[in-house]
């Protein structure tokens, strides 16, 4: 395994380089059962050697925990990584285990006030609008975290899983330097209009869950291989037929890691970075782990380049998947489009 760092991209038109590939951190504290925390840290820091820069949080993530738990990492390589943390999914008044979304302008201070405060930090680099609340006009959100830049407590702005037209809206306020959405071999509707709208505007794509949520690399074949707790055991595509569906879909995948003495989710990270090149726009993918092994396989991937024939062997994938990526598409951008 090669120590090379990996390339970088550029976040917007007047955002920082970070590495071409990111880290989801929320798998460390939240959704995908029990972590290490000692392996966790122990991920971070090798991350950070192999070149990536982008950390990726959310408020919501464990109630503020996962914010909390990279806070001592954040502090102590402030000057070489780029935090990215989200506003947005508040716990229901009525029901803790329920989330709402909120956009309005009193949560979004009272959101970012707590997160520097959880994170210890001055600044939040890159700060997204996690949801977006369709009963407040974009407008104001976005106006509200621009406040926010000339009062110095976030840099640049990010948005996740708005419309092409959403995109446009926001930009045309202030700009807005990442678009986090789902896009992987199995799902791909952004490509549609948020892509065309993101390339127009010089606005950088960030991937999330660009493994399936690692069902591309074969670690599981349905949900009930998961533990208890595991958010993903209530996403339609891992249950039932739906599963079973899907799993066998992973086969072209497998015929072109075998090509490249690869793994699966190798051919998959691979797959999405090269959507740069196919679609001409900085991408920069946010796979989540929580063990050092899986990220220097992850950044590996940045490195393989896939050539037409293989990239035609796995084109059909998406539009075979059974099953939607969210029980309720009103959390993604698709459901609005």
């Amino acid at each position: 395994m090669t120590d090379s760092r990996i390339a970088t991209a550029r976040l917007g038109a007047t955002g920082p380089e970070v590495g071409v590939q990111g880290l989801g951190c929320m798998g460390m504290s939240f959704a995908y059962g029990p972590s290490d925390a000692d392996e966790s840290r122990a991920t971070l820091e090798r991350a950070l050697e192999l070149g990536v820069t982008l950390y990726d949080t959310a408020d919501a993530y464990g109630a503020g925990e996962n914010e909390k738990f990279l806070s001592p990492f954040f502090r102590a390589h402030r000057d070489e990584l780029v935090i990215a943390t989200k506003f947005a999914l508040a716990i229901h008044p009525d029901d803790p285990t329920r989330r709402i979304i909120r956009n309005d302008a009193p949560y979004i201070r009272q959101c970012v006030e707590a997160s520097l405060k959880r994170l210890d930090v001055d600044v939040i680099d890159l700060y997204y609008m996690h949801r977006r609340d369709v009963n407040v006009p974009l407008e104001e959100t976005v106006g509200v975290m621009a406040e926010l830049v000339d009062e110095g407590k976030i840099k640049h702005l990010g948005l996740s899983e708005v419309t092409g037209a959403e995109l446009r809206t926001a930009h045309a306020v202030h700009p807005i330097a990442a678009v986090q959405s789902e896009w992987s071999l199995f799902s791909r509707d952004i490509e549609a209009k948020v892509v065309p709208a993101a390339r127009e505007l010089g606005v950088t794509l960030v991937p999330y869950s660009p493994l399936g949520r690692g069902f591309l690399t074969g670690s599981f074949a349905k949900a009930e291989d998961l533990t208890a707790g595991d958010f993903r055991r209530q996403q339609p595509r891992y249950t039932g037929e739906n599963a079973a569906a899907n799993a066998a879909l992973l086969d072209p995948i497998r015929t072109v890691a075998e090509a490249h003495g690869a793994t699966l989710g190798q051919i998959a990270l691979a797959w999405v970075q090269q959507r740069a090149s196919v679609h001409g726009l900085p991408i920069v993918p946010i796979p989540g782990t929580r063990k050092p092994s899986r990220v220097e396989e992850n950044t590996a991937a940045t490195r393989i380049v896939l050539t037409e024939e293989e990239l035609a062997l796995l084109e059909p994938i998406a539009s075979k998947v059974a099953g939607d990526r969210y029980a309720d598409m009103r959390f993604a951008s698709a459901g609005r489009e």
